[in-house]
């Protein structure tokens, strides 16, 4: 991807955790940024402070497991600021769906958001930005996608799609313009995490996740993983063969 400079963003899932965070961040860094979610307070909240620091935010109220009329509100975000330069799927759930206790309507609320809200909103302006030949889209996936882990069937689908998603939409659009990226978040500090009630090694401040990954972004970079230490141990569980990854994964689970 040739070097681009941004004017605007628009970032899903920004009412908290790393879709704040990275709203603010590229506000901060001189673009007019679109945060979209369903909490309008916390929206709100998030406009004050870029405000206070001289930057940009406006508050989009959206959700995206309402994928048609998240695609059209998009659009029209797209057309009113003169194209978006920057689109981010990052709106996500998570939450355990055992194979031996599956709850159909948790797995389904998965899906809704990690999957078909993250594909709508990355298709929304796709043709507009391959048009104009400009343009980047970025999926925030996770290292849990790597491989199906115990307990989290649903979650480890989901974030498995939008990485190969990603994958093949780079393929496509080389030579258009159209940067992609795709990031593979390990446990940051989050109101998702903060749920969990297993351990989380090697936990990452959000501003840290949040540098890191606005660096990447800028760069070009087609992927981005973290922290290494536990990205190098989901690529090793990656290379198992499954008799060694099943014994593996039962005893981490």
């Amino acid at each position: 991807m040739a070097e681009m400079t941004y004017r605007t963003a628009l970032v899903t899932g920004a009412s908290s955790g790393l879709g704040r965070g990275l709203a603010l961040w590229l506000a901060k860094h001189g673009l007019r940024v679109f945060a979209t979610g369903r909490r309008l307070s916390q929206l709100q909240a998030l406009a004050a402070e870029a405000q206070a620091a001289g930057a940009t935010v406006e508050p989009v109220v959206m959700d995206v497991t309402h994928a048609e009329a998240a695609q059209e509100r998009i659009r029209a975000i797209d057309a009113e600021c003169g194209g978006l330069d920057l689109v981010i799927a990052n709106a996500g759930v998570g939450g355990p769906t055992h194979g031996k206790r599956m709850d159909w309507d948790k797995a389904r609320a998965i899906i809704d958001t990690n999957v078909t809200g993250a594909a709508a909103t990355l298709c929304a302006v796709l043709p507009q930005m391959v048009e104009r030949r400009r343009g980047h889209v970025v999926g925030i996936s996770s290292l849990a996608g790597y491989r199906g882990l115990s307990g989290h069937a649903a979650y480890s689908a989901s974030k498995a799609f939008l990485s190969t998603f990603l994958e093949s939409l780079r393929v496509d659009l080389k030579g258009t313009g159209v940067g992609v990226t795709c990031v593979f978040p390990g446990f940051v500090k989050s109101e998702l995490t903060a749920k969990n009630r297993f351990p989380m090694p090697f936990l990452m401040e959000t501003e840290d996740a949040v540098e890191l990954m606005g660096r990447a972004i800028f760069a070009g970079e087609t992927e981005v993983s973290f922290p290494w230490q536990v990205s190098a141990s989901m690529r090793v569980l990656k290379a198992m063969p499954n008799t060694l990854f099943d014994a593996t994964a039962r005893r981490l689970k």
